[in-house]
């Protein structure tokens, strides 16, 4: 294959990446916001939509098994396809977390529900969305100075984790009725919280990408 088909084959699996992500992005919005507007006909298209993400990753995988096999790039390629194919596995666990987000607004519907934790727990899935798009964002740019500012704001989402849970409980013990939801708030907050996870974890592998170094950030 010459140089020129062979980047064209790499434009194409950063292309299809970005389009995976964009995909799990429009779930996080679309799960965060049918949870906290107890929307349960858009819960059910977030969970149906799931195996689109789940298509995309495979076709990722095997065409960089693909290029790995047949053209067996060295260097600088290779680390592009590696990083292709385990980015792609963390914006999968984020779809399966929108997933489970969406899972628990269905499992909700009906029960005595706490206002103020929700306008919260909406706030945050707004700041992880912006965080996962911004991963995305310097994943393309191949940025790897603006992958370290963006994994940092991780320390802002683990905080907003730790305040609202300490807000649920207070809530909670206020309302003991509202205990079932609690629990559902507490799930929410920790997929949200590790959707920011994977979203740092796309930031390491830009790093790796540029530097070739594996760091955590």
């Amino acid at each position: 294959m010459l140089r020129a088909q062979f980047e064209e084959e790499l434009s194409k699996l950063h292309n299809q990446f970005y389009a995976m992500g964009t995909e799990v992005l429009a779930q996080i919005n679309n799960a965060v916001r049918s949870f906290v507007t107890h929307d349960r006909e858009m819960a059910k298209e977030v969970i149906e939509s799931d195996d689109i993400v789940n298509a995309y990753e495979t076709r990722l995988e095997k065409k960089s098994l693909e290029i790995i096999a047949l053209q067996q790039p060295v260097a600088h390629d290779l680390r592009t396809v590696i990083t292709v194919l385990k980015a792609s596995s963390d914006v999968e666990r984020m779809g399966d977390h929108a997933s489970a987000i969406a899972k628990a607004t269905i499992r909700t519907k009906g029960e005595e529900r706490i206002a103020e934790v929700e306008e919260e727990i909406r706030k945050m899935g707004k700041d992880v969305k912006r965080m996962v798009e911004e991963a995305l964002e310097v994943y393309m740019s191949g940025d790897d100075e603006k992958a370290y500012e963006i994994a940092a704001s991780d320390e802002l989402i683990d905080n907003m984790f730790k305040d609202i849970q300490n807000l649920a409980v207070k809530r909670i013990r206020e309302n003991p009725d509202t205990v079932f939801a609690g629990k559902e708030y507490f799930q929410v907050l920790m997929y949200l919280e590790r959707i920011g996870d994977y979203a740092k974890n796309i930031c390491e592998w830009v790093v790796y990408l540029k530097t070739g170094k594996i760091v955590e950030l």
